[in-house]
């Protein structure tokens, strides 16, 4: 079974080869769409990797927490957040073992995906959690395999947005889901190299409380 040390140590190295291949973190056009249509407020990006979401997020007014299991893709959001002047708290998180305090009007979950151990259903349940009233929780997974994925295999099942709002087994009269799609786009990956990508959306909205507390 593979170790903390291990799953750290892999990813370090992966955001360490993407940052020799280009200084640019961009957010995820996904996101993008989200979160551009939402009043600003406060946002958790978990598995923030090279930090394009955290950044832009930032940049537009929302408060950003954003952890990732990679001490050195934290320390490099931490130094671009810093040059471009925008508030970020980066922290360093093992999801498998830990969730970072706080609640949140918006949690990003964009392709938590990873080749180690990872009860990723039990991590998003407890990322419902804290999601405030009235808040969203947004799930993007991949739909299909890029041809510069680190997985490559022919038969790995992409869940549909809807298989994943079932896994997660949440409260219906408190949750509903606003988007569950699965569109394509043109992605560009390293070196430059592009290929048409599947994306698999879900966003869920948690109910407002109403004026008594309840919700």
């Amino acid at each position: 079974m593979a170790t903390h040390n291990q799953a750290a140590r892999f990813w370090d190295e992966h955001y360490s080869r993407r940052a020799a291949e280009s200084s640019a973190a961009k957010v995820n056009p996904r996101l993008a769409e989200i979160a551009g249509l939402l009043p600003l407020g406060t946002a958790l990006d978990l598995g923030c990797g090279a930090g394009g979401d955290a950044l832009w997020l930032a940049g537009r007014g929302w408060r950003v927490t954003a952890v990732d299991i990679s001490a050195s893709a934290v320390h490099s959001l931490q130094q671009r957040a810093s040059r471009a002047g925008v508030p970020v708290t980066a922290l360093c998180v093992d999801l498998a073992e830990e969730f970072p305090a706080g609640t949140f009007d918006l949690v990003s979950a964009q392709y938590l995906h990873t080749p180690f151990a990872l009860d990723r259903t039990r991590v998003l349940r407890t990322a419902a959690k804290a999601v405030n009233p009235g808040g969203r929780l947004a799930v993007v997974d991949h739909g299909s395999t890029a041809p510069w994925s680190w997985n490559q295999d022919p038969n790995l099942h992409y869940p549909t947005p809807r298989e994943v709002a079932t896994e997660l087994a949440l409260d219906s009269a408190e949750w509903s889901i606003e988007r569950a799609d699965t569109p394509q786009r043109q992605a560009t990956g390293p070196a430059g190299r592009t290929a048409t990508v599947v994306d698999h959306v879900l966003v869920i909205r948690r109910a407002q409380a109403d004026p008594e507390g309840r919700r």
